[in-house]
């Protein structure tokens, strides 16, 4: 076939066609929100793409409510628009604006006696700190989202993103200081608890004597699991600076007899020895496909015949989370400045390059957090 020539349009490809002519149309746009059998399908339809457009504005709401703790004001009881203005440090006016689109959003929700209260999605925001301090977060994405073409072709090799987690774009990541590292590791541990139990939920720990957590950052998932299982022994690996943090953060929590820190670089360095069970836990996503080979093959090497390997992250087909792995994660980590989101059968065949076999998908509450995956060494 020359270059210029198009190949035939398949019966599928002229009803997708005729489709895409039909939703397109707007003469066929009014029928359809017209007609009584039609009508709640191009409601939904119109509501759902209005919401695609106004978004980011929804997330500045939301941004809004938890910069001004209001969350924690309506904790308290509800209250009415002239007990919060002042609490707020907002106009009486402007306060009353961000409490009706906080209702619309369901994160606020109107009481008797014109007083606001939490709503569902306001309660829920509270119970979990971890999502607060992702929505501070998501200021540094929004910012190098401000030209999401610009971002696309590559122009500029810096961003926010890039910046607040160094290791992305470092030489060697393990000569990063301190100063460095302190606040991602400290975001990853406050946002830890949303994985740690869905994981230990799909995958329960009993029948294990020891785990290493590859990435494990200041040891909050190894903390969850020694809870769930007194009895196993706890190893972490992460670059020197996050392990020294771990260590600090097992010896308040008691565990210092229990858990070891390892500093080094799992994408160069030999993963330690002596776990029968190694987890990587929003490890992968994070890094590009030769770095994933690397860190799968060195825990193949770090385990011992008939070992497991968990992994447990959000994958790019989670049921019912589409947009998770494709739209958010896509561009996040493009931001990052490396990583994607990857589905369970891509990650599969990595296991199965590394060496692992009897790799399974294990079910979890919330897909759209996290999924597990698990395999094992052959004996």
């Amino acid at each position: 076939m020359a270059p210029s020539e198009k190949p035939a349009a398949s019966l599928v490809d002229r009803l997708y066609g005729l489709y895409e002519r039909l939703l397109g149309s707007p003469r066929f746009q009014r029928w359809a929100s017209s007609f009584v059998l039609t009508r709640p399908m191009a409601r939904k339809r119109a509501r759902a793409l209005f919401d695609i457009c106004a978004g980011f504005i929804y997330s500045q709401v939301l941004l809004a409510c938890v910069r001004l703790k209001l969350f924690d004001m309506l904790a308290e009881g509800p209250q009415t628009v002239a007990q919060l203005s002042p609490r707020l440090q907002l106009a009486p006016d402007a306060a009353k604006r961000l409490l009706e689109a906080a209702v619309s959003l369901e994160l606020v929700s109107r009481r008797s006696g014109e007083r606001y209260g939490l709503g569902s999605h306001g309660a829920a925001l509270r119970a979990n700190p971890g999502i607060a301090a992702m929505v501070e977060h998501h200021a540094l994405v929004y910012r190098d989202l401000a030209d999401p073409v610009a971002l696309l072709r590559g122009a500029g090799t810096r961003t926010d993103l890039g910046g607040y987690w160094p290791y992305a774009q470092a030489e060697d990541p393990r000569n990063l200081s301190a100063e460095q590292v302190a606040a991602y590791s400290e975001l990853m541990s406050v946002s830890q608890p949303f994985v740690a139990a869905d994981i230990l939920d799909a995958y329960p720990l009993d029948a294990h004597r020891c785990l290493l957590d590859v990435g494990g950052g200041e040891g909050t998932f190894l903390a969850s699991a020694a809870s769930r299982a007194p009895h196993l022994k706890l190893m972490l690996f992460d670059l020197p600076q996050v392990a020294a943090r771990a260590r600090a953060r097992f010896a308040l929590a008691g565990l210092g007899g229990r858990a070891t820190a390892y500093g080094g670089d799992f994408a160069r360095d030999a993963l330690p020895e002596g776990a029968d069970i190694a987890t990587l836990v929003r490890v992968l996503h994070d890094h590009n496909d030769d770095t994933v080979r690397a860190i799968l093959a060195a825990v193949r090497a770090a385990l011992p015949p008939g070992g497991t390997v968990l992994i447990g992250e959000p994958m790019a087909d989670a049921p019912g989370a589409p947009t998770v792995g494709a739209a958010y994660f896509g561009f996040y980590l493009l931001a990052m400045g490396q990583g994607r989101a990857r589905s369970a059968a891509e990650l599969a065949a990595f296991l199965g390059q590394a060496g692992f076999v009897d790799v399974a998908h294990r079910p979890t509450r919330l897909p759209l957090q996290t999924s597990v995956m698990v395999a094992r060494v052959p004996t």
